[in-house]
């Protein structure tokens, strides 16, 4: 018997022999997959009913039938440890490389692999592996760092004076000043000045002290930059008109207690019936968390001696 024991089901036919009933045997078609090549069933000639046995057995089961359910790891490494410490032949990585929810996933009963046939060395077809459940896995979400999330989260979306400006003072110890070479090479990419952190920080500052002053004039400079002129009084800290470079530079791990990455950001306002609303761009973040999502994909694979791939796996947990 395949899923109980010939002791188990002698004892029930004996039972069942007392009691009036038959325990017998059914065959599967032969060409049935997954499931056994014969059940036992208990039938009942009064009722003319046939009933399996295998639910009076689970009722006293100390183990489950197969291992299922989803591991959450919060590490690579914990993440390749349990994968190792479960995995069998036929187990898969499949990485989401969306970069605002990257995950890994291990799928320890993975359908089995197709076979190569080969004739004298020459593949001449392939057998068909083996459908399995799926329901063993393991998951690693990557723990993207507040203050990655906090810059994505505000990225392209409008704000008034004052909300930018408390903004930029709050995440100023995320701006980085732009090195030489980065300077020469993003302004040639995406046109425009760089700005270095105390250019924002004053910029923020003289934000706030004019947040209810309308504009008045609003001109592009030969650099690229902007130049916003207020109505009254509204001048800097200096009594000079504010200044708007159109890049800076951020620095911050993607990843928490990960390594910080720089990355260029646009910024842009719109002046509207004297009122002005800020927009800045992160410039490509999807490739800073991408290019890491597949590097960690290709070491647990490696590790872990197990096939990956970029995607999701065909069935539900």
């Amino acid at each position: 018997m395949d899923q109980l024991s010939e002791t188990a089901v002698n004892a029930v036919a004996d039972l069942a022999h007392k009691a009036g009933l038959t325990v017998t045997s059914v065959s599967a078609p032969s060409n049935a997959k997954g499931v056994p090549t014969s059940i036992p069933v208990l039938l009942d000639p009064k009722k003319g009913e046939a009933n399996g046995l295998k639910q009076l057995f689970d009722a006293w089961r100390d183990t489950p039938e197969r291992k299922s359910g989803t591991a959450r790891v919060t590490t690579l490494d914990s993440f390749i440890a349990l994968t190792k410490r479960h995995a069998v032949e036929h187990s898969a990585i499949f990485a989401v490389t969306d970069w605002k929810a990257p995950s890994l996933l291990s799928v320890i009963d993975y359908h089995h692999k197709n076979t190569d046939i080969e004739d004298e060395g020459v593949i001449t077809g392939s057998t068909i592996g083996m459908p399995n459940n799926g329901k063993h896995r393991i998951h690693y979400q990557f723990p993207l760092s507040e203050e990655w999330q906090a810059w994505v989260k505000m990225d392209k979306q409008a704000l008034n004076q004052q909300a930018f400006a408390e903004f930029i003072e709050d995440h100023i110890g995320e701006l980085a000043a732009p090195h030489e070479d980065e300077v020469t090479f993003w302004q040639e990419k995406l046109g425009g000045k760089v700005a270095y952190p105390h250019e924002l920080k004053l910029l923020s500052i003289g934000l706030k002290v004019h947040a209810e002053t309308r504009v008045s004039n609003n001109v592009t400079l030969q650099s690229g930059e902007g130049e916003l002129t207020w109505e009254e009084t509204h001048r800097d800290h200096k009594g000079d008109k504010l200044v708007v470079p159109s890049l800076f530079i951020l620095q911050l791990p993607p990843f928490f207690m990960g390594e910080p990455v720089r990355l260029p950001v646009r910024l842009r306002y719109r002046v509207r019936e004297g009122s002005v609303t800020w927009i800045f761009q992160m410039y490509r973040p999807d490739v800073y968390v991408t290019e890491q999502v597949m590097r960690d994909m290709e070491r647990a694979a490696r590790e872990t001696d197990l096939p990956a791939y970029q995607g999701t796996p065909e069935m539900q947990a």
